[in-house]
């Protein structure tokens, strides 16, 4: 859910609004691939509910839970996926198709400049977090520097609106213009 909140926090609620409009919600059963290794993909996910595998050359390397925004770095780069998800339970996952988000970006400034802001928090979250663990060093922490798993001071403000936009999303329909 943190993720999520990364990235809802940046979102205004019209935001929000106009993803969950021109996007759908997928019920998805165990066992079913969500993004495949090197086939392309043409959308973003919301994962709703549920959880996710992660694997690369069919080795797990991460479980996903609820709250977390998939096929990020595709959709920036519009390269084939590195890694493969497969559900481990029921999921319930937001989808927001590339070409009318890409257009959404393309013609509304302030809607680019807050999904933007929201993926590079997001995405270096989840580099901080793969640095660590990949290094396998534990960090020194002093008083004057925030834990790694700590929200940064400027994103706490955010935090209970995102959680509502969370809510929403998890809540209200989709796909309803």
């Amino acid at each position: 859910m943190r993720k999520a909140l990364f990235f809802l926090g940046c979102m205004t609620d019209a935001d929000i609004e106009w993803m969950m409009r021109n996007g759908t919600r997928r019920s998805m059963a165990k066992g079913s691939t969500l993004i495949r290794q090197g086939e392309p993909t043409d959308s973003l996910f919301f994962l709703l509910e549920g959880e996710l595998a992660v694997s690369i050359g069919g080795k797990t390397v991460a479980v996903l839970k609820s709250g977390e925004v998939v096929g990020e770095i595709s959709f920036v780069d519009s390269r084939p996926p590195t890694a493969s998800i497969v559900t481990l339970s029921h999921c319930e996952v937001g989808v927001v198709p590339r070409r009318p988000l890409s257009v959404k970006l393309r013609d509304d400034m302030a809607f680019a400049a807050h999904f933007y802001q929201a993926m590079a928090i997001f995405m270096a979250d989840r580099l901080r977090t793969a640095n660590t663990t990949l290094s396998g060093n534990a960090v020194e922490l002093d008083e004057e520097i925030e834990d790694l798993d700590e929200l940064a001071p400027h994103l706490l403000d955010s935090l209970s609106m995102a959680g509502d936009r969370f809510s929403r999303m998890q809540q209200r329909p989709w796909g309803l213009r």
